[in-house]
């Protein structure tokens, strides 16, 4: 409980790589994510190489319509993609991105949730990068995490709403 809790969204990254040894570990939470029905719908790609990470930043902002990094400076973006065949393809990927994100938290790393992912992959440019990178082009972005470690203390949690639990 105190993971969940003390975890908070990252807008602000040092540029100090983070090693490999805790990517794999972050990685690793990802693939132990519950997915409808076992049928482990998500594909998960770690993105470090400098080319590939401006590129899917670049195109990350051209669906905000942006010039900014998406990604926040973060060393290290992770997307998740998942077989959109699959009904429970958006939950799946998403309970991927959670494991990862309490995993990293609990190594001392920081994440943010973002999106866009599902438009980039849609487009021509994303099925680009899946043939590039030798994937099927049937995977659709579900999300992604920028990681790394924070260039700046998390500020306090935001008060839960009234109301939040409802028992019936």
């Amino acid at each position: 409980m105190s993971l969940i809790k003390t975890r908070r969204s990252v807008r602000a990254y040092k540029s100090e790589p983070v090693p490999s040894q805790a990517l794999d570990a972050v990685l690793e939470a990802g693939t132990y994510a519950p997915t409808g029905g076992g049928h482990q719908s998500p594909t998960i790609i770690a993105i470090t190489d400098p080319k590939y990470r401006r590129e899917i930043a670049k195109l990350n902002a051209e669906v905000m319509g942006s010039n900014t990094d998406p990604y926040y400076g973060a060393p290290v973006v992770i997307l998740v993609l998942a077989d959109g065949s699959a009904s429970t393809y958006v939950e799946d990927g998403s309970c991927v991105l959670e494991n990862m994100m309490l995993a990293a938290h609990a190594l001392g790393l920081g994440t943010v949730w973002v999106h866009r992912e599902r438009e980039i992959f849609d487009s021509e440019s994303g099925k680009d990068l899946l043939r590039e990178w030798k994937l099927p082009e049937t995977l659709r972005g579900v999300g992604a995490i920028a990681l790394g470690y924070p260039a700046q203390e998390a500020g306090q949690p935001a008060a839960r709403k009234q109301n939040y639990i409802v028992r019936i």
